[in-house]
């Protein structure tokens, strides 16, 4: 029996490196099974004319790294616009305030995004409690190998501390995911009750106990007025002595100053896959910190990673497309906690 769905006009909006990269042949078919997809050329500039032509009878938008904008002048173009599914994580680039005025549902693949993070840090959670970054390096440069009983007993991941800084998808996914291995896990999150931390596998604490108490600091809180900086050197130096910090929110969370102080004096470790500035300059002192791993902005969605967030997106349209509502929404009132 033929479907009964209405197939809604649909258009691409994002830069075309990021369409090409995330959405592939498979995937774009199988958006057009639900959505009458407008034809190529993605969208990567709302004003010109054949953007105002696809948009005017737009009702679906799948938008994507590089979308500009949803602006005022933009919704004028889209009168029949009614619903953004968003091919990545954050929302804050493109949404606006006109948007959620018209009353267009947002979808996000935020969730999606948050697994590949989250394996990111549990690797560097459990590698860094080996001291494997230290332990290669020796290796190669001749270290002797007859010694490996003296390892130090503060080695190793049995039984080790891992604070999470935030309940945020990422951070619940983390706790998730740190279930099975022999850690003791504390969270922060002045939202969450110890009643739903618990639930998480994880002991509600006070922010400086989280840093007092930790073998490992994961961050991932977002980059909020309230939390730029927040990790500081008060709670830089409550840290045990070689404990490690993992950041793979935003680099702004932490006060880079007193992290390089604290790494560059050997009291810690870092793990940083975001720094602030994004991108640190040559000959910043970081670079120089033995104690610190900076990795290029690796743990989101890369290569085949790509494809659960286009597969994500595409169940959205279709669950939208269908009546059903989107199973992933972006709300209004959390845009201001949201990353």
């Amino acid at each position: 029996m033929p479907s009964t769905t209405r197939r809604p006009r649909a258009a691409l909006a994002m830069a075309p490196a990021a369409a090409a990269a995330v959405l592939g042949g498979r995937e774009l078919a199988a958006l057009e099974e639900v959505c009458d997809l407008a034809p190529p050329p993605v969208l990567d500039d709302l004003a010109t004319d054949r953007a105002r032509a696809v948009l005017a009878g737009t009702e679906l938008l799948v938008t994507g790294w590089g979308c500009p904008p949803l602006d005022e002048a933009v919704l004028a173009r889209a009168p029949s616009l009614r619903a953004v599914v968003h091919t990545a994580g954050s929302v804050r680039g493109h949404i606006t305030e006109a948007c959620w005025e018209r009353g267009v549902e947002v979808s996000s693949a935020a969730a999606a995004n948050a697994v590949p993070v989250a394996e990111y840090t549990v690797a560097m959670i459990l590698l860094s409690g080996k001291r494997v970054l230290e332990q290669a390096r020796e290796y190669r440069a001749g270290a002797d190998r007859e010694g490996w009983l003296r390892t130090p007993g503060h080695v190793g991941n049995y039984r080790r501390t891992v604070g999470i800084l935030s309940a945020s998808m990422t951070g619940r996914r983390v706790a998730e995911l740190l279930r099975p291995h022999d850690l003791a896990v504390l969270l922060h999150d002045p939202f969450v009750s110890a009643a739903e931390a618990a639930a998480l596998g994880a002991e509600a604490v006070g922010l400086r106990e989280l840093f007092e108490r930790s073998d490992t600091v994961t961050v991932h809180t977002p980059l909020l007025e309230a939390t730029r900086g927040l990790v500081g050197r008060e709670l830089l130096e409550a840290m045990r002595h070689d404990a490690v910090l993992v950041n793979t929110a935003r680099g702004a969370v932490v006060d880079q100053e007193a992290l390089v102080r604290a790494v560059s004096e050997g009291r810690i470790r870092a793990v940083l896959d975001v720094t602030e500035p994004d991108v640190l300059p040559p000959g910043h002192p970081l670079w120089a910190c033995e104690g610190a791993l900076i990795t290029p902005h690796v743990a989101g969605s890369q290569g085949n990673e790509w494809r659960r967030l286009a597969a994500q997106a595409v169940a959205e349209a279709g669950r939208w497309a269908s009546g059903a509502g989107f199973a992933h929404p972006v709300l209004r009132e959390r845009m201001p906690f949201l990353a």
